[in-house]
């Protein structure tokens, strides 16, 4: 198993992942083509920011460096340029944008978001059953099925969703658990994976 992070940092690193909601809100209050601009321009000018850090741009150093270098992950400081997860949330919510309607995408999102970040708090904290040598637990899992339950049962409470809906909202996350456990192995990051399996099966209970 890879080198973790502090869980302090750990702490610190979904604080940041959630205070990504404000994409959620987004989808909600601008148009379609307002926030694909924005997203789209957030994400390049992140890339082009985290690589100006790798190439060791004294001015970004000072800044993004220090502020968020001791929240990466040891493959995101590695040898070569990896992306953090970061520009992974953006891309994902700019493809939630492009493909799908409106508050599919705001429930996608807020399922990774919340589900991701609980599955990491409480696996870090209590995952004594392991799955995987990424450290991947039981106990991690878990949180990330109740908390993306408990999203998907409070959106279906405010939207009315159809029985399809959440039927088939259940079943997209029982396929973004195994996506979220198993990152390594399909080498997609689950900032991306987690929305893009929720878009596809909320889209597919249309036809049920």
């Amino acid at each position: 198993m890879a080198k973790q992070i502090s869980y302090t940092q750990e702490v610190l690193r979904k604080l940041v992942h959630l205070s990504s909601f404000w994409m959620v809100a987004a989808f909600g209050i601008f148009p379609r083509s307002w926030n694909v601009c924005l997203f789209a321009g957030l994400l390049v000018s992140l890339v082009v920011i985290e690589y100006a850090n790798h190439r060791g741009n004294s001015f970004i150093r000072a800044t993004y460096g220090r502020l968020f270098g001791r929240m990466l992950r040891e493959h995101e400081t590695g040898t070569g340029f990896h992306l953090s997860g970061a520009p992974h949330v953006l891309a994902a919510a700019l493809m939630l944008c492009l493909l799908f309607e409106q508050t599919v995408s705001m429930l996608a999102l807020s399922i990774m978001l919340s589900g991701d970040s609980a599955a990491a708090l409480i696996g870090r904290k209590f995952g004594k059953h392991k799955i995987n040598r990424a450290g991947k637990s039981i106990e991690g899992a878990t949180a990330f099925w109740i908390t993306s339950v408990a999203v998907l049962a409070l959106f279906a409470h405010f939207c009315r969703f159809p029985m399809s809906f959440i039927f088939m909202g259940i079943f997209g996350i029982k396929i973004a658990m195994l996506a979220e456990i198993f990152e390594e192995q399909i080498r997609m990051d689950d900032n991306f994976s987690i929305p893009l399996v929720m878009g596809i099966s909320l889209s597919l209970a249309r036809f049920l």
